[in-house]
């Protein structure tokens, strides 16, 4: 019969087709339906809403999920076929390849940076919204061209996608300035990466960004900062402007024997010109720590300035630290570096880890001469700064990782400082409570006044990663969600992975380095025990009877735990 011949026919190009009666019952399938739905069962004399749902009312085109990662969608169906009676012919294909190609289309066009991707043939075979926006192009400029047809480099350099393809290796950290086919000048940051399949490259993927909006932001700081220093010389009265350090050591806020320690030194240290590096894991406050040294040095009324190197991209941050010439770049100005505007002052490498190896070794010229010389010139310039970095993880382990060169570390580490994570000083942690609860309730107008005792030993045995700004988000979570009528924050108003009751049995097995459960309980004790002391201002009695125990008793646990009483009175947390 012709219907089912044309059936066989549509199988050879993958189409599955089933007849159907009026009412819905399927009366023939062809070898393709029979494949596309292998896991429906037979399909003969079973009614299509029962093999696909709504398959009758969908319209060609559209898309039928019938499994995990299945799509069908409909097709014509054939003209001139002659079938039976009171019969119907539904056709239909696998869609899974063109439905994941739309969701990965849409997600690429969602994603801020801009994007690119190009065959082994160097012909455009993909752009982003991202890209045609930075550009001013539609994609219909551009795919289906030679790379080298639709830009052409300004800066005297080879566009990076035929390199990466000739090479067979990723280019990171590019700067490159071109021209679209339109005549747009750009310049960009590019990273371009081989894509492989069984040894072969298929093609490149580039990621991009504008690097011309980031430079005016930056030159716009360095520029600001430049009118600060001529309007505040070093070695006159202090500044009170954005090139100060704000910080002091008498804001660092703490009881412990570990952290008095640390602050001790640093105040030894400060009165040299000596670098000092600063280790410390995520939110220990290392940054406080280093406005505070050179708060206490004989540099405190010259400039303090920061950078973040992991923030910047490479070229950037060698032009912000050494400064340009004119011409040393497309569009780059003669404009002094950060180096150069420290004069006097104190330089901060916040993340220095982050730093590329080739920028670390630009650095050591500066660090063994104190000679600058800017990026495109040739003119060097002594500069008088002191350096201090800091890094999050410990410097050895930050060198056995290809993150920190060896010879950097001996000139920016002539003096190492590690700031103690919060959890080997737990005793500090009812003190910097009752500072946050003063922060937080002039921002969120509330009076909160304290925590109750089980959210003391939660705090004391949980194993704080983000150290103290983590103890500040939990307490600023707590007080958002507390009633305004309530002053104590309770169990329930905590992030929900600190107050599960599992997660405080197992992060307080996790809590002490060692992993030794006494250490925990005494984590837990002085916590508790100091929390007491303060509430009752230093009232042995009364926060002996307030803990349930004899006055003897608490004397005895305070000088086993080491705590003195003047100690933790005079550790009271400062008023902003």
């Amino acid at each position: 019969m012709v219907y089912l011949e044309a059936m066989c026919f549509l199988s050879q190009f993958g189409l599955g087709a089933v007849l159907i009666s009026n009412d819905e019952i399927i009366l023939e399938s062809n070898e393709a339906a029979d494949c596309l739905l292998a896991g429906k069962g037979a399909l003969k004399g079973r009614t299509l809403s029962e093999i696909l749902p709504d398959m009758t009312r969908q319209l060609p085109g559209t898309y039928i999920n019938i499994a995990f990662s299945k799509y069908l969608t409909l097709c014509p169906t054939p003209v001139g076929v002659d079938l039976p009676a009171h019969t119907r012919l539904i056709c239909f294909r696998d869609a899974a390849s063109e439905v994941s190609h739309r969701m990965l289309g849409t997600i690429v066009n969602l994603i801020r940076e801009p994007i690119l991707l190009c065959d082994e043939k160097k012909r455009i075979m993909l752009v982003n919204d991202a890209l045609m926006r930075m550009e001013s192009l539609v994609p219909e400029n551009v795919v289906g061209k030679d790379i080298n047809e639709a830009y052409t480099c300004i800066d005297g350099n080879e566009l990076t996608v035929p390199v990466v393809i000739a090479d067979k290796k990723p280019i990171e950290d590019r700067r490159q300035a071109y021209t679209t086919l339109h005549g747009k000048r750009l310049d960009i940051m590019c990273n371009s990466y081989p894509i492989f399949e069984e040894g072969a490259i298929l093609g490149v993927f580039c990621m991009t960004a504008d690097v011309s909006r980031i430079e005016v932001l930056s030159q716009q700081i360095i520029d600001l900062q430049e009118g600060l220093l001529k309007k505040h010389p070093a070695a006159k009265k202090p500044q009170k402007s954005g090139l100060s350090a704000k910080f002091h050591f008498d804001d660092i806020i703490c009881q412990s024997a570990l952290m008095k320690e640390m602050i001790e030194r640093c105040k030894m240290i400060a009165r040299s010109d000596s670098s000092v590096m600063l280790y410390g894991e995520t939110g220990t406050g290392k940054e406080l720590v280093a406005q505070s040294i050179h708060n206490a040095s004989n540099r405190a009324d010259g400039p303090f300035l920061a950078i973040n190197c992991a923030a910047i991209p490479e070229n950037l941050l060698e032009s912000m630290l050494f400064g340009t010439e004119k011409g040393a770049y497309t569009g780059a100005e003669r404009r002094p570096g950060l180096f150069e505007q420290a004069n006097g002052g104190t330089l901060l490498l916040d993340e220095l880890n982050s730093m590329s190896m080739t920028l670390q070794a630009k650095l050591l010229r500066v660090l063994q001469d104190g000679v600058v010389r800017r990026v495109g010139g040739t003119e060097e310039k002594h500069v008088d700064v002191r350096v201090l970095s800091n890094i999050n993880v410990p410097p050895y382990q930050a060198i056995a990782e290809n993150a920190l060169r060896q010879d950097v570390f001996y000139r920016l580490g002539v003096v190492n400082i590690s700031i103690p994570a919060l959890r080997r000083r737990k005793e500090d942690i009812p003190i910097l409570i009752r500072s946050f609860f003063q922060q937080m309730n002039k921002k969120l107008y509330k009076s909160v006044s304290d925590v109750d005792e089980e959210v003391l030993a939660i705090f004391c045995a949980y194993n704080w990663p983000g150290n103290v700004r983590e103890l500040q988000h939990c307490i600023e979570h707590a007080m958002n969600l507390l009633p305004y009528e309530e002053t104590v924050i309770r169990k329930e108003y905590l992030p929900e992975h600190i107050q599960s009751v599992c997660g405080y049995q197992r992060l307080a097995l996790q809590t002490a380095d060692d992993g030794m459960l006494e250490q925990v309980l005494s984590n837990v004790e002085r916590c508790i025990l100091t929390s007491a002391i303060q509430r009752n201002k230093g009232n042995i009695s009364r926060a002996a009877r307030q803990l349930g125990i004899s006055r003897q008793n608490l004397q005895h646990r305070m000088k086993r735990n080491g705590l003195v009483l003047e100690d933790i009175l005079s550790a009271k947390p400062r008023a902003d």
